[in-house]
């Protein structure tokens, strides 16, 4: 496979749909091998794996779980990009506390992993996602809180999930060879 991720290891959690999927796409399409997480959605978990050459599905309830499967099978010099969300760092809508708190976890884990794995030259950072027009947006925001959601960014628009699906190729790739533990905010401004 040629690309600029061609021969590198990139994981990614939560791969299954919306943004998660773009991301495996967008890393796999850079010549990576992608192990991704999901949780419940097997069904299309393995439609991932079917529809992206050099994808692989791991069904894990924790993040956590998910970055020390990979961490054992990486190369050294490999990849590890998490998903969180700007809710970790600004108000959160009221009902959210466990999937933030979740999210907050993970950004932890991750930061750990970035202390544990950088001796193999593995790097590990989060991307925090604004309000990107998902079905998990749409379903837990009501349409004046997006219209609320749009005035609140500067660039004035949704994001799309290939936009952070930029943001995490940038981390996987060659550029991003020096940049570990970091939260990078891809939210067109918002947070």
């Amino acid at each position: 496979m040629t690309g600029v991720l061609a021969g590198k290891a990139a994981v990614v959690t939560g791969g299954s749909r919306g943004i998660g999927r773009a991301i495996v796409e967008r890393l796999a399409r850079d010549g990576a091998s992608v192990v991704f997480n999901y949780r419940n959605r097997e069904a299309e978990a393995h439609a991932v794996e079917e529809a992206v050459p050099g994808a692989r599905a791991v069904r894990a309830e924790s993040g956590f779980l998910a970055i020390q499967h990979a961490a054992r099978h990486m190369r050294d010099g490999g990849r590890i990009v998490t998903v969180s969300t700007l809710n970790t760092s600004m108000a959160a809508p009221a009902g959210a506390g466990l999937y933030v708190g979740s999210k907050g976890a993970l950004e932890q884990f991750t930061k750990v992993a970035a202390g544990e794995l950088g001796v193999r030259g593995i790097t590990a950072n989060t991307v925090s996602p604004g309000a990107t027009d998902t079905e998990l947006l749409r379903s837990t925001n009501r349409p004046e809180q997006v219209q609320a959601l749009l005035a609140w960014t500067p660039l004035r628009r949704l994001g799309q999930p290939a936009d952070v699906a930029d943001v995490v190729a940038f981390l996987a790739g060659p550029d991003g060879r020096w940049i570990t533990g970091q939260n990078l905010h891809a939210g067109g401004g918002l947070g």
